[in-house]
């Protein structure tokens, strides 16, 4: 059985933050066990420290940003892949001096956060 792709208009169809476009697969992709954001951070922007009880896995198509995992540290920068292993508390802060165009794959249809605060 085919079934005909579905194409989204990440700007309009997408729920999207002042720095973000987000799809859940259990809404935009009939279930798929796969969730993103996609990300347009501006310099100095960040995401608090939070995990998931699954991976993520961050692509960056441009600019810079520090990955705290655990209490390591490490900057990537366009062109490369951060993987973050599942129950892992972690965030990021763009470190460039121009926005972080960034997808964040959530291994999940549903995305679920927990957000850890500082002490």
């Amino acid at each position: 059985m085919t079934t005909a792709p579905t194409v989204l208009t990440a700007a309009s169809e997408l729920a999207a933050g002042t720095t973000s476009e987000r799809f859940d697969g259990a809404v935009h992709g009939g279930g798929i066990p796969v969730s993103f954001f996609l990300n347009h951070m501006p310099p100095g922007g960040s995401a608090a420290p939070h995990r998931h009880p699954y991976g993520e896995v961050f692509v960056l198509a441009d600019g810079e940003a520090r990955f705290d995992v655990e209490g390591a540290s490490v900057v990537a920068r366009g062109g490369q892949v951060v993987v973050v292993p599942p129950g892992a508390v972690h965030g990021f802060t763009n470190t460039g001096d121009r926005p972080l165009e960034m997808t964040s794959i959530h291994a999940a249809a549903e995305m679920v956060t927990e957000w850890i605060e500082e002490a």
